[in-house]
């Protein structure tokens, strides 16, 4: 528990610092650029990641199984094992980007921004080699790298560059593919001077194909969850550009990245929850990965809640920031925050599933992104047949995502439960606790003028929040997120 509270807290710092970075990417993209080429970048951003997190086949926590068991089965060194795993998803990064360029129109929908956005299919195999880098590294309980690469490295170039583009003749049209290209070497170059360090050098390692063919076909469950949880927040974007306007697509999305900042508090923990969750596995002790699972998803959902409430409540002057004519989307980024929030569950409980019931996991996930993708459908045509604007096609979207995570957490859980025969739910009644004093605070703020609501309200729900959870609903094992040097480096 201590070794996941560490890990968990480096992170959180790191989406502290992610937070700082992103945010002036997307002031300066929708000020400069504009909404409809935001809408546009969007759309072809959402298919490169859905086609890197393929092609990295699961590694993400794939990995690490591979090196508890493959070390002593193969008589392979550690470094040799990455290195499977980077070749396989080289060989499929490069049929995935054969794919792309042949059919661009899926990664356009509504046209380019500039004849140089087409290199944006250049990021899929830099996605997913340092998705296994970064995984190899989270196997040594280093999270400072996963940090330093994603929170750190990526959202500041991005920032930086597409800043700099824009005053570049001949770059200004396609600024925003290039900075994202740029970004995303930057944090690949990052993780792979850290592996070098910790792992070293291939030795003796050369290609197996039967081996890489038996790990790619046994990473495809792995795989296709990954795709799958992550298509589920890259759908609905997907749809509104595929059903309505780059314009649609640019106010969505701007209230989609705010929204993501709490689910990147998700993503604190599973780097080093996987190699625990392994380590337990092995030795058959279902107890304490139950006791993890409701552990982890206290603190997620105990966070997450505190940082929904910030941001939704004065949610206009946070919209506000992209420039007036995203505002309408206030509503979508509300409903988008409710959304992470309920989700919280089911991440939890699909770093369990998929090493102990990858196929019913599968089968649940393709069941909720099919339910998604209906819900979206649906709501996006009846916002157009009752002439209803851009914002309620976005709050539609929206709500088509809450509905669909909401039933992931719930089968999920409920399969979890019954397989580890404990329970696992992260719901403690400390939360409404916290919740209803945190929204009175942030009413108030609300009829303040705008920069005051940002500024002095923000804070203040953080603050009222906190100090009641931690009061009502923490306990001592709960403290140790916040405290430094518990447990010591021991892994527990």
């Amino acid at each position: 528990m201590a070794t996941l509270a560490k890990g968990g807290r480096t992170n959180t710092l790191g989406f502290l610092i992610r937070l700082i970075g992103g945010i002036p990417f997307l002031f300066i993209g929708y000020r400069l650029y504009g909404v409809e080429d935001m809408g546009r970048f969007a759309s072809a951003f959402v298919i490169i990641e859905i086609f890197a997190l393929f092609c990295a086949l699961g590694e993400k926590r794939g990995l690490a199984q591979r090196l508890t068991e493959g070390a002593d089965q193969d008589a392979q060194k550690p470094v040799n094992l990455v290195f499977d795993g980077m070749l396989a998803a080289l060989i499929v990064s490069a049929l995935a980007a054969v794919i792309v360029l042949i059919f661009p129109a899926i990664m356009f929908p509504n046209g380019v921004n500039g004849p140089l956005d087409i290199l944006m299919v250049a990021a899929i195999p830099a996605f997913a080699l340092t998705e296994i880098l970064l995984a190899a590294q989270a196997y040594r309980y280093d999270i400072t790298t996963t940090v330093r690469a994603r929170a750190l490295v990526e959202p500041w170039v991005k920032s930086i560059a597409v800043l700099a583009f824009f005053y570049i003749p001949g770059a200004r049209e396609s600024g925003l593919a290039l900075a994202f290209v740029v970004a995303i070497y930057a944090a690949l170059l990052t993780a792979l001077w850290s592996f070098i360090r910790t792992y070293g050098l291939p030795d003796g390692w050369r290609p197996r194909p039967r081996y890489l063919g038996s790990m790619v076909l046994r990473a495809l469950p792995l795989s296709g969850a990954d795709v799958i949880e992550r298509s589920t927040r890259l759908l609905d974007v997907f749809l509104l550009g595929q059903f309505t306007s780059e314009r649609a697509v640019g106010i969505y999305f701007f209230a989609k990245e705010i929204a993501t900042l709490p689910q990147k508090l998700k993503s604190s923990f599973e780097p080093i929850l996987s190699p625990v969750v392994t380590k337990n596995l092995k030795i058959g002790n279902m107890d304490a990965i139950a006791a993890q699972v409701r552990q982890v998803g206290f603190w997620i959902i105990a966070v997450q809640a505190a940082i929904a409430l910030a941001l939704a409540i004065p949610g206009e002057a946070v919209m506000g920031l992209g420039g007036p004519a995203i505002v309408g989307g206030t509503g979508a980024l509300a409903i988008l925050l409710a959304a992470e929030v309920v989700a919280s569950m089911a991440v939890v409980s699909e770093s369990v599933l998929v090493y102990i019931a990858r196929k019913r996991n599968l089968a649940i996930s393709i069941g909720i992104i099919a339910l998604q993708a209906a819900l979206t459908i649906g709501l996006i045509m009846l916002a157009e047949y009752l002439q209803l604007d851009e914002g309620f096609k976005a709050a539609g979207a929206a709500g088509a995502l809450f509905l669909a995570l909401g039933a992931s957490s719930l089968i999920k859980a409920l399969l979890l439960k019954n397989l580890l025969k404990a329970p696992v739910s992260n719901w403690r009644w400390g939360l409404v606790w916290a919740t209803a004093p945190a929204v009175i605070v942030g009413f108030a703020f609300t009829q303040l003028p705008e920069w005051m609501e940002l500024i002095f309200g923000i804070p203040a729900i953080l603050a009222t929040y906190g100090f009641v959870i931690w009061r009502k609903g923490f306990g001592e094992e709960d403290r140790l997120l916040f405290r430094k040097n518990v447990g010591g480096d021991t892994p527990s």
